[in-house]
C-alpha cells in the first residue's frame, strides 16, 4: 500500500518539479516528454521506496500468523515465562529465609 501511494504522490510531484523545471530551462536535446517523463519516473521510484519501507516498519508488529500456526510456535518456544517465575520465586524464598534468619538472630533463639 506505502508503494502504491509513493508511486502516485512521486507521479505527482514528478510531474509539478518537472513542468517547471522544463519551462524555467527547457526541454534540453531530448525533448519535452522524455525529459518529464524521467522526473516522473525518477520522483516516483524514490518516493514509492521510501514509503514502502515506511509502511512496511509501521505494520511489522501488526502481522499475525494463522491461529494454527501461531500454536505450533508457542509449542516450539523455550519456556521463558516459567523458568523466570522459577528464578523469581527462588529469590523471594532466598530472601524471605535471610530475613527470617536475621530477625531470629536479633531476637535472639527461639523455636517455631
Amino acid at each position: 500500500m506505502g508503494a502504491m501511494l509513493g508511486g502516485g504522490v512521486g507521479l505527482t510531484i514528478g510531474f509539478l518539479f518537472g513542468s517547471y523545471s522544463i519551462i524555467r530551462g527547457g526541454a534540453g536535446p531530448r525533448g519535452f516528454l522524455a525529459t518529464l517523463s524521467q522526473y516522473m519516473l525518477t520522483s516516483a521510484a524514490s518516493f514509492s521506496f521510501f514509503l514502502a519501507i515506511g509502511s512496511v516498519i509501521r505494520t511489522e508488529d501488526g502481522y499475525r500468523l494463522p491461529a494454527h500456526l501461531e500454536a505450533a510456535h508457542r509449542q516450539l518456544l523455550p519456556p521463558l515465562v516459567a523458568q523466570r517465575d522459577t528464578d523469581a520465586r527462588t529469590l523471594i524464598r532466598a530472601r524471605w529465609l535471610a530475613e527470617r534468619q536475621n530477625s531470629l538472630s536479633s531476637t535472639g533463639s527461639r523455636d517455631d
